[in-house]
């Protein structure tokens, strides 16, 4: 029978991503009680539940992040040296890379990074300082005017509720799931160009409903000899014989957009000269790094073109509608499955590489897939201040570098890169200056206790698709887990130290105390 009880604490933090997992570390450093949710089975967010390895700027080994989130890219090495039979070489190596990935200096299994991330929590677990609550999902919550006086989240499989309180509440959802209930003013989708005046925004009016595509990962590897073929999927002719107007040919194919051209470009699986190989593009373990038999078969996970799920979007839309959409998106991952397995070309005129084997055991699941689909966009504060393509892009003409934000509360950097959305438009994808994220953009124009510590911060359609990486979500999280407890002490809300300037200054002295950059180096701002 479910029941229902009530808990207390200074900061409720809801969402155990990355954004949510950084925010409990820097709130209970200060030594506050934190309540932390997460509707999975597993903290971690993008690095675990979804099954996304780190996307990262080419500084990241030496500056461009926070202490903590470097000390969590260094636990993963050790967590490899300390724990696998790692080559020699590659313990001498100090950028030792798990996965080798094409697109990541840190590739590595979801499990590695849970393992770090409880152990980095670990203090405040053992000491009662942070309650964590897995796969208990926000329902409800009670509002007093300006202020968020608590949330109902409620178990996933029993049902039961608890209802809690706190002085400050972090949303740091995936989606931005705290701000319809708690009344806070946000925007979704896409703004127009009139709105923002953003050379890359929509003309005409506003879309609020095109929004980035999703994508179901899931982990294979690959076994030569050995069939491993799924059953044909329910939707699979369907996908099979799918092409958006957008795209060079079918979606299972093995042809695709280049991001920043939109020309087309083939790929391959496996590597060949001169060719972009899919297997290593998110390959999370090369097994040439361990010694022999440690692995029987490299590890990648499949977050390709082939499986971005453009049909519709999950924000704001009728619960039917949004399980449509989770329904078809994993088909659609099912079916690139089955398809490579069965029908893709090989180089040598044959068809499928049945060796593929569904890796589910990789990311904790029966069913193959990540725990949660990878989410790209999200609602979005209306904030104090919100960031807009012509503060951080590198194609503006006699543009030299990013805005200068005096109210800076960590930096980033990453391309300006949004996949095909919900619309129907391709890629949006160009150069940015490295950045800064401003307090501004962290603040509700109205709700005074409710920081967004996610992909939620107010960012625009555009200017989301740079701010919504690994790096930055860990460094949003972390201020906002800093700015909760700066406030608690103080006895004042957020807003507030914005607009004193004396205030502002001794909460940056806290976060550069903290190993927060604020600024990045004046070498790498062209």
């Amino acid at each position: 029978m479910a029941y229902f009880k009530e808990l207390k604490a200074d900061i409720v933090i809801i969402g155990g991503g990355i954004g949510g997992c950084s925010a409990a570390l820097a709130a209970c450093r200060t030594g506050k009680k934190v309540i932390l949710t997460e509707e999975t089975k597993w903290i971690g967010g993008q690095l675990t539940a979804q099954g996304v390895p780190p996307d990262e700027h080419p500084w990241i080994e030496n500056f461009g992040a926070t202490k903590s989130y470097k000390t969590f890219r260094q636990k993963i090495r050790e967590y490899y040296f300390r724990n696998f039979p790692v080559i020699t070489c590659q313990r001498m190596n100090p950028y030792f890379n798990p996965g080798n990935a094409l697109v990541s200096k840190i590739s590595h299994e979801p499990r590695a990074a849970l393992a770090v991330f409880y152990d980095m929590l670990a203090p405040y677990l053992h000491s009662g300082k942070l309650t964590l609550l897995l796969e208990y999902k926000i329902e409800s919550a009670e509002t007093i005017l300006d202020y968020v006086e608590s949330v109902t989240v409620v178990h996933k499989w029993t049902g039961d509720r608890i209802q809690l309180y706190g002085r400050i509440f972090l949303d740091a959802t995936e989606m931005g799931d705290v701000l319809p209930l708690a009344k806070v003013e946000y925007v979704i989708g896409a703004e127009s160009q009139k709105e923002t005046g953003e050379p890359h925004a929509v003309p005409g009016e506003a879309e609020p409903y095109n929004m980035q595509s999703f994508t179901y990962c899931f982990a294979i590897d690959y076994i030569e000899n050995e069939d491993h073929t799924i059953e044909k999927p329910e939707l699979y002719d369907f996908w099979k014989n799918y092409q958006a107007p957008f795209w060079p040919d079918r979606q299972l194919s093995w042809f695709g957009l280049v991001p920043h051209t939109l020309e087309p470009v083939e790929y391959v699986l496996f590597e060949q000269p001169g060719k972009f190989s899919l297997w290593k593009y998110r390959r999370i373990i090369d097994k040439t790094n361990f010694e022999k038999g440690t692995y029987e078969s490299d590890i990648t996970i499949v977050n390709w073109p082939q499986n971005d799920y453009w049909l519709g979007p999950l924000i704001d839309v009728s619960e039917d509608e949004k399980e449509k959409h989770l329904y078809q998106a994993k088909q659609l991952s099912l079916s690139l499955l089955y398809w490579l397995q069965t029908e893709a070309p090989r180089p040598d005129g044959g068809t499928g590489y049945p060796g593929l084997r569904l890796r589910g055991d990789v990311l904790g699941t029966e069913d193959g897939f990540a725990m949660y689909p990878y989410i790209r966009e999200s609602r979005r504060i209306r904030a104090e201040f919100t960031i807009l393509e012509q503060h951080i892009s590198a194609e503006i003409p006699e543009k030299k570098e990013a805005d200068f934000f005096a109210d800076s509360v960590g930096i980033g950097c990453y391309r300006v890169d949004l996949h095909p959305s919900t619309g129907l438009d391709p890629y949006i994808d160009f150069s940015a200056y490295p950045f800064q994220i401003p307090l501004g953009s962290l603040l509700p124009i109205r709700v005074e206790n409710l920081i967004p510590a996610n992909k939620n911060i107010g960012t625009t359609h555009i200017t989301n698709g740079c701010y919504r990486l690994h790096p930055v979500e860990w460094n949003i999280g972390e201020a906002a887990g800093y700015l909760a407890s700066y406030c608690i002490d103080k006895n004042i809300q957020p807003r507030a130290v914005r607009a004193n300037e004396n205030r502002l200054r001794d909460f940056q002295s806290i976060l550069v105390k903290a190993g927060i950059e604020l600024e990045w180096p004046k070498i790498h701002k062209v």
